[in-house]
């Protein structure tokens, strides 16, 4: 009559199910190591799937100064290199290393020893003692940091069904942030047309070992691919054990469109065959926004035209709206019939999120004056 579905799944989850006496749509937490960094790698060396050079089951801070050592002596070209926290969340559990001014030969371990302070954290409330105490704890991984020219982070969103049976539900491509490009900001649906096929045979590949391993529910692979020459080349660098920051945009747009992504096209088709693209972003936020309220939101998206047509099967979904009086905070979906329509009904969204003019009404609340602004206004 009822299942559990969760955005992961802990022994919590696990003990709550077994007390309710129905299942949990989702994986057993003993196999949850799959979906920390070193559990990743392992992954991706089984099944042949390129990943960074690099080192995993790390666990104190002399396991990552010799890992360090080991990538620059082996790879002497190599400028940086990024070490992870086996459950570093959303980039935060990251930091990376620069080679800058190292030497070479025999002085470059004690080198690395004395620099390894300097490592650069993303999350900005961790100092090096807080960060090598959080890796002693939950252990982590050591790898090249890629370049290139020409760079994405597209990623494939699965399904292992409890029969069995392997769905490719989606491909991404991630907008990252931070100095190092560490933090998840956003993302385009579908990925690249000259890799969202490519890269989902490579998912497929580790979604059939995570099912021999018993997987089960709704899990990501992140990747990394660079540009060379005419093609890419990928590089798989993270398995998310849960749902994910793609998660909730994909079932707003198959929920309002009742379309589905075809993963041997790399499209998402709609029933009589037309096809939809959207960008989506949990990360959006503005000091202009603070005070308004749900009611406002929906009467700007209104008012201005952007809100989702079911007609035109285009159009703007917010969410997190519980987040924006207070914080200024929003998530939104902008869909369209091509990519660059997406990201207009971004922008125009963002133009008239940022320019909004208040006023005091007669009861001497705060109200937003709803002006239409004009198409071509400039985006931020």
């Amino acid at each position: 009559p009822a299942h559990l579905a969760c955005f992961n799944v802990t022994p919590m989850e696990r003990t709550l199910a077994v007390q309710l006496g129905i299942p949990v749509y989702g994986s057993d937490p003993d196999l949850l190591f799959l979906g920390t960094k070193s559990g990743s790698r392992m992954l991706f060396k089984k099944t042949g799937v390129n990943c960074p050079p690099g080192f995993e089951n790390l666990s104190t801070e002399n396991d990552i100064i010799d890992a360090l050592y080991r990538l620059k002596f082996e790879l002497p070209g190599l400028a940086r290199a990024v070490v992870k926290i086996n459950d570093g969340f959303s980039g935060e559990g990251n930091a990376i290393f620069y080679y800058a001014g190292a030497p070479e030969g025999d002085s470059l371990r004690e080198w690395i020893r004395e620099n390894i302070r300097q490592l650069k954290i993303v999350a900005p409330d961790l100092n090096y003692r807080s960060f090598l105490k959080k890796f002693y704890r939950m252990q982590g991984i050591v790898e090249a940091f890629l370049e290139g020219e020409t760079k994405t982070s597209p990623s494939v969103q699965c399904r292992i069904n409890p029969v069995g049976e392997i769905d490719i539900i989606s491909t991404h491509d991630q907008l990252l942030g931070s100095d190092a490009a560490q933090v998840f900001l956003g993302a385009y649906f579908p990925a690249s047309a000259d890799y969202a096929v490519e890269i989902a045979g490579m998912a497929r590949k580790v979604a059939e070992e995570m099912r021999a391993q018993g997987v089960l529910g709704r899990f990501s692979i992140d990747f990394v691919s660079v540009r060379q020459g005419d093609g890419w080349k990928h590089y798989a660098v993270e398995v998310n054990l849960r749902k994910g920051g793609t998660t909730h945009p994909y079932l707003m747009l198959q929920f309002l469109t009742g379309g589905k992504y075809n993963s041997d096209t790399g499209d998402f088709e709609l029933a009589d065959g037309k096809k939809r693209f959207y960008f989506a972003s949990d990360n959006f936020f503005s000091e202009n926004c603070k005070g308004l309220t749900p009611h406002d939101l929906i009467d700007i998206a209104i008012c201005n035209d952007i809100h989702f047509n079911s007609t035109k099967e285009e159009g703007v979904v917010f969410h997190i709206i519980g987040a924006l009086s207070q914080y200024g905070k929003l998530g939104l979906v902008c869909i369209g019939e091509t990519i660059e329509k997406a990201m207009a009904y971004y922008r125009r969204t963002v133009d008239l999120l940022e320019h909004l003019e208040w006023r005091t009404g007669p009861t001497n609340q705060v109200q937003p004056s709803v002006s239409h602004i004009p198409p071509g206004s400039p985006a931020l």
